[in-house]
């Protein structure tokens, strides 16, 4: 079973924690409703219409409203805290959370309590923390894209901000930031870096590079990035394998992106859809 850990980015949206469907452009989650834009409820989307296609049940979303000022988020830390230890996920990912490093560690102790311990997955500020507190390889699959790459591959930088200039020069290409984030200790086990092609890797170097197909129409759409974790999330929890999962998910993300013939008006729930039909081309054929 798939645990998903993010926020909206609604000031009064409260800790909400249950199963979730999509519906068109919307998620439902306890009778609420949430717009499939970008971020937590795009990768979320993605996993739903991932976790149906592999005949499994839909995951099980922890969702708080948080607009930057850590309140919401706070909320869910003591929630996660007070009872990830009495979950049985095989996979947990966690999305946008505002850093807190001592809560954070508080609720990696809780995981550690579990029976069996899930695959952990995280993506945007939940690696940020993870880097932060020292806890990065205790994860088993991080999927930055290239600026969040370049924070992990920075060991000096404290917060994304302070991220030094030179390492997100354009000669640093993404295999020299992978060997440095994992040299100082800042990657998970596994990375899948996403981008113009996507990177999969783990210290030993890179394992795979997807670039096909490529829709120059998807940059501006927001959203595509945070697919691409959802895709993988639900595969993982499916008992694939996590590189082939990894495989499989950066080209699931580009097919069902093609297949959507997007325009820079285009919206990411109109990409979302097209992943069974990905998924039908790729695993059934």
């Amino acid at each position: 079973m798939l645990g998903i850990v993010g926020t909206v980015p609604k000031e009064d949206f409260p800790m909400t924690c249950g199963r979730v469907e999509s519906k068109g452009d919307h998620l439902l989650i306890k009778g609420r409703q949430v717009e499939i834009n970008r971020g937590t409820p795009s990768m979320i989307a993605a996993a739903v219409e991932t976790l149906k296609y592999m005949n499994q049940s839909a995951p099980y979303c922890y969702l708080v409203g948080d607009v930057g000022d850590g309140k919401g988020c706070e909320k869910l830390y003591r929630h996660l805290i007070d009872t990830l230890d009495q979950t049985s996920f095989n996979t947990i990912s966690f999305h946008y959370f505002q850093p807190d490093v001592h809560r954070f560690r508080d609720m990696m102790k809780s995981i550690d309590k579990i029976k069996k311990r899930p695959t952990l997955i995280a993506d945007a500020g939940f690696m940020y923390v993870a880097k932060m507190a020292g806890l990065a390889p205790s994860f088993d699959l991080f999927t930055p894209d290239a600026g969040e790459l370049a924070y992990l591959a920075d060991e000096k930088a404290p917060h994304p901000f302070y991220t030094r200039g030179f390492i997100l020069h354009e000669e640093n290409l993404v295999p020299d930031l992978i060997r440095r984030a994992y040299e100082h200790g800042n990657a998970a086990v596994n990375l899948l870096v996403k981008g113009e092609k996507d990177h999969i890797a783990n210290q030993k170097g890179i394992l795979s590079v997807v670039e096909e197909p490529s829709e120059e129409n998807l940059e501006p759409i927001g959203g595509t990035g945070d697919t691409l974790t959802g895709i993988v999330s639900g595969l993982i929890a499916s008992g694939m394998d996590l590189l082939s999962a990894c495989i499989v998910a950066a080209k699931t993300n580009r097919i069902a992106g093609a297949y959507a013939r997007p325009t820079p008006a285009s919206q990411i729930h109109q990409i979302i859809k097209y992943i069974p039909r990905a998924l039908e081309e790729l695993i059934d054929q």
